[in-house]
């Protein structure tokens, strides 16, 4: 399943690299968005209808069972939480002015290092589960506390120009001034200098560790099963590119999303703390998550059906 999964994302990358357009600059339109945003939805879920059937088949109809309904909710989770990566996003793209047709370079880079990085914390957060169970009980109190900071900040924006990561970069690269395009780098006077839009990219990657940091613990509460965990991630990961050009021209009237997210933080982190009194179903997780979030959803789009709130 493993050496599937991976050649599938492989494949899937590729396509989306050399086939669909992805080394040329253009604008994503909002029903493209919508399209390749139904695409990675519509996989996830057959990947979930085959996951179930192959393990229906192999270990029995009750682990497949109780496998797809850990997947279905380990997804919704990391695709929920993704939603915040937008909003930085946003941000930061706004932030450094660059042009719509050369946003979608930048995410499909950005990508491809989550997919390597989480890949890599998943695997280390396996094994130190599976050695220091009681770490998990590290994670859920980061998350409660996680949350507990978001409700507070829900409405305060992170002022870039403070970023450590930005002025180490700034101070230790030869930074090319002006608009270059979609490039990275350019040479100017025989020398190889990073242009503005390879800072974009560097704040993107951490800001992806950064939630990935909350989202890989939060999806551990769910289940400690790496190939699970694995796999929703990516499938949330891939599709994020897609949700950003979705929601880009509508963020704003899904401002009190991000109490939705938080409480989501809280509660699983909650939910991780009390395992040794109570061990929540995975259903009434599934349940309480699609709740909390459908609310803010709603509650968002009342609170904005004569337009976006002004900004601050």
């Amino acid at each position: 399943m493993w050496a599937a999964f991976i050649a599938f994302v492989l494949i899937m990358l590729a396509l989306d690299l050399f086939v669909f357009g992805g080394r040329k600059a253009h604008k994503v339109s909002v029903k493209e968005a919508a399209l390749w945003s139904l695409v990675w939805v519509s996989l996830a879920l057959v990947f979930n209808a085959g996951l179930w059937w192959h393990l229906s088949g192999t270990v029995g109809p009750e682990v497949a069972d109780r496998k797809a309904l850990e997947f279905l909710t380990g997804y919704l989770i990391e695709k929920s939480l993704s939603v915040d990566n937008v909003f930085i996003f946003l941000l930061i793209f706004s932030s450094f002015h660059v042009a719509p047709e050369y946003q979608r370079r930048v995410l499909i880079y950005g990508v491809l290092g989550a997919i390597v990085m989480r890949a890599i914390m998943i695997l280390a957060g396996a094994w130190v589960v599976r050695e220091f169970n009681w770490v998990l009980y590290i994670f859920g109190f980061f998350l409660v506390v996680t949350g507990m900071r978001m409700l507070v900040m829900a409405e305060k924006e992170p002022d870039l120009t403070k970023n450590p990561v930005l002025r180490f970069a700034r101070q230790h690269l030869r930074i090319a001034d002006g608009d270059h395009g979609e490039k990275f780098t350019v040479l100017k006077d025989g020398v190889r200098h990073f242009t503005p839009l390879f800072l974009v990219l560097i704040l993107i990657e951490v800001t992806d560790l950064v939630f990935a940091v909350d989202s890989i613990p939060a999806i551990f509460a769910i289940t400690t099963d790496p190939f699970i965990v694995f796999s929703s991630n990516i499938f949330a990961i891939m599709g994020l590119r897609a949700l950003y050009f979705l929601l880009a021209d509508v963020a704003e009237r899904f401002h009190l999303l991000k109490y939705g997210l938080a409480m989501v933080l809280t509660f699983i982190g909650t939910k991780m703390l009390i395992m040794p009194w109570y061990h929540v179903p995975v259903a009434a997780s599934l349940a309480i998550v699609a709740v909390l979030i459908g609310s803010s959803v709603i509650a968002s789009l009342i609170a904005t059906r004569n337009g976006p709130r002004p900004r601050p």
